[in-house]
This record gives C-alpha cells, structure tokens and sequence, in this order.
C-alpha cells in the first residue's frame, strides 16, 4: 500500500466508477456529489461582488464563532495522528488553535476585500470589418482539489474558489477528518445564510479513498483539479485523472550564496529559508555556496544552521568545513540533492560559481522558488535569466513565494507547471476566458 506524506494510505490508487473494486452505489454517490457543485457553480457564475463579498465576511464571522467546534475536532484528529506515530512537522500542520483559526479568518477578510477577477477585459479591438472583440475573465466553474492533512486549506480553497465565481468539491486527507468535517460544515451555514448555494462547498472526504478515484475521472462536472500534498499523491493524481489537472506544490527549492554575497545577511536568509516553517514546501531545502566563501563565511553558516537544529548532509568540501569547524554533518548523496524533506535537514555545497548553481539548480530543483545571494548585478541577472522556476528571488528566503505574501490573499497552490498558472495560485489563476464577438448582422460568406 501506498502512503502519503502524512502517513495515511493513498486516496488515489482506487479505481474509476463502472470498474472492478469501485461499488457503484459509492461511485453514484461521489458523482451526485459533483453534479450538486455543477449546478451551485451555475448561479455563482453571475453572483455579483457584493453578494460574495458578503457570504466571505459571513464565513469569517462563522468561522470566529465556531471556535471550539473547530478546536475540539482538531483536538480528536491531532490525539488520533500522535496515536498513529505521525511526525512532529506533520502534526504542526495538522494544529489549529485560537490564533491559527483567527489567521484564518483574518484571511478569509482579505480575499473579500481583493478586487474580483470575474468580467475582467483582458484584452480587446474592433476589427476593419467593425466586429468589436472582448476576452473576459469568467469561473473556471467546479474545481476539485486533493490535498493532506493541513485543515487551512480546506478554508483558502473554498473562499478563493467562491470568490473567483466557482463551486468546490474538496478531498482532504484522513489525517485531519475531524476538523475538514467541522469547517466544512461551517462554511455549508454561512453560504446558505448569506443567500448562496451551500452546495458551492462540497466533501467526498466520506467515501474514503475509492471516493477519490471518481472524483479524478469526474470529467464533465469537475472543470479542473488542484493536487496539494506529497510528491506521491501528486503524480498519482496527475497519471490518473481524466480531468485537466494543475501540478503543483512539491518544493525542493535552494539558496544559492554567491561570492558577493553579504556574509551576514546570507546567514540570516537562510536560516529564515530552512527554519523558519521547515515542513512547508517553499522551505529551502539545499544551500550552495560559493568556493571564495568556503573558509570564511561557510562554517559561520553551518554553525547557525546546526545551532538551529538543522541536520547537515554535505558534499566533500562542505563537509571538510564542517568538520574543521567541530560540527556533525553527513555526506550527501543524489537522494539529499532530490529531497524535500519537509524539516530540519538540508543538503550543502560548494560550487565554483553562479553557472555551476545554475546547472545544479537545473538538475534537482522541482522548479518552485529558487534564490540567489549576491551584491554583484551581473550574477543576479544571470540567475534571473538562466533560471526555471515558478519564482525565483534575489537578496530575499524562498518561503516569500505564498499567495498571501504576494498579496493574492491566499492561494489554492504553487503551481510548478506551465500551462495556464505558474507559481501561486489566486483568483485570476481561478478563472478562464471567454470571447465577446459583438456585430450588427455580420456575416463572414
């Protein structure tokens, strides 16, 4: 059996409905599920602002009200997960507390307050013939999203989808049952109450994980799906899903100190990379630093990393530096340059400039952020240029690339692909377009 990042099986192994292994009651079911959101998503689609602003600031205010409703179902799932071994950096995502649920709806106020992406003119012209031409921005209309154990989600998702005119249907993982069960709920209220479908918030988190294998083949009712999680239940999704999918999430990202670097900002940067949130996916998860800074600048880094608690995985000249400097640290292998791993751990290096970064970059980066640390412009803009990933940062930690720091509000997913979205995932990544062709009894014969 296949496990995922957080240490339950993989939802996403099961089969399709009408084949062996899926019941077809359950398959029914998860597909009634789907045409509910399909025809939630239909009035959503000319909601104005004003009235999903208003169903947002009522989710906030529920949200604020349902404190210990949420607190007691996260209480049950996080016993649950230290029962069943769960690692410390996956219980931390797994937590809510008062002011975890406070952030939340804290956000919830900032989406309401972003300016909404639907009847946006991309662009426009009228043609010699006097045709008149607009592409807008309108709903996707239901998306699907996969995810683990990090509750959060369960809420970003819903209030940027509703936002963005479009109906949800949600998968979180088992880890956090309890608590996607409670919010869920939550959101259901404050949508119905505010005069909007309840059913643009939808769970197949009760059919388990043969509910999953339907959801992915829900081509037709499900316009796009979102995977968030471990590299696993991602590719999976990707292999198996017959509806259009966005790849994202999986972040091994690294820090690139250059020779121009500024010694004690870079110490600082990329303790903040690695340290900060480790078990998050734009946590740095390599450093490489320049030749010219090995004797100097590389055992003070280190040592603030080990002092940290940080553990080293080196190559042969960073492990050298380490060892001079009374520090633990183990050799690196091809499995530490491809890992994320999702807490204090990194993998060092030392390379002889920006080109070799770039070409080690190149070879193990999951294209999600990657940063240069440099003074000298000609090395920044060769980083820049030569570079490719979803975001990539100078002078400044990989954990910056989040929909909410990037003023999106929130996001649904860092997208690592490169069709249609790339990088954080807000509201007008949630949209798509349609052209207005306006004539007067124009015909083309």
């Amino acid at each position: 059996m296949t496990l995922l990042a957080d240490g339950t099986p993989d939802s996403t192994q099961h089969t399709a409905p009408g084949t062996p292994g899926t019941p077809g009651d359950l398959a029914e079911q998860v597909l009634a599920t789907c045409r509910r959101a399909k025809a939630a998503s239909r009035p959503l689609r000319t909601a104005t602002r004003a009235a999903k602003d208003a169903a947002l600031l009522a989710v906030a205010d529920a949200l604020e009200a349902a404190t210990g409703r949420v607190l007691a179902a996260n209480a049950r799932d996080l016993d649950r997960g230290r029962r069943a071994g769960t690692s410390p950096h996956l219980l931390d995502r797994l937590m809510l507390d008062e002011s975890r649920i406070a952030a939340i709806a804290a956000a919830v106020r900032e989406v309401a307050a972003l300016p909404d992406p639907v009847g946006e003119v991309v662009r426009g012209s009228t043609l010699p013939n006097g045709l008149r031409l607009r592409q807008l921005r309108v709903p996707m209309g239901v998306l699907g999203v996969v995810y683990e154990a990090r509750p959060n989600v369960t809420v970003d998702v819903a209030v940027l989808a509703l936002k963005s005119g479009n109906a949800v249907v949600l998968r979180g993982g088992s880890a956090a049952a309890d608590t996607n069960a409670v919010l869920v709920e939550v959101l259901r209220e404050a949508l119905e109450a505010s005069g909007l479908p309840a059913d643009a918030v939808t769970s197949v988190d009760e059919h388990g994980r043969d509910g999953v294998g339907v959801l992915l083949r829900a081509r037709g009712l499900v316009d796009l799906l979102v995977p968030r999680g471990g590299a696993d239940l991602i590719q999976r999704v990707v292999r198996e899903a017959t509806v259009p999918v966005i790849e994202t999430g999986v972040g091994n990202c690294h820090v690139y100190v250059d020779a121009s670097a500024d010694p004690e900002q870079a110490v600082r940067v990329v303790l903040d990379a690695k340290t900060s949130r480790p078990s998050v996916c734009n946590a740095a998860e390599t450093v490489l630093v320049h030749e010219a800074l090995a004797a100097d600048l590389l055992p003070t880094l280190l040592g603030a990393l080990h002092a940290a608690g940080v553990v080293l995985h080196a190559d042969e000249a960073a492990l050298a530096a380490a060892r001079a400097a009374g520090l633990p640290a183990v050799p690196v292998t091809d499995e530490d340059w491809a890992a994320e791993y999702h807490g204090l751990e990194i993998a060092v290096g030392v390379v002889a400039d920006v080109e070799e970064a770039v070409e080690h970059i190149a070879r193990w980066s999951s294209q999600h952020t990657e940063a240069v640390l440099a003074t000298d412009v000609r090395v920044t803009e060769r980083f820049l240029a030569s570079v490719d990933a979803a975001a990539v940062a100078v002078n400044a930690s990989t954990r910056f690339t989040d929909g909410g720091e990037f003023g999106l509000g929130a996001e649904v997913g860092i997208s690592t692909q490169k069709l249609h979205a790339r990088g954080p995932m807000g509201l007008a990544e949630l949209t798509t377009t349609t052209w207005q062709v306006l004539g007067d009894g124009h015909v083309r014969g």
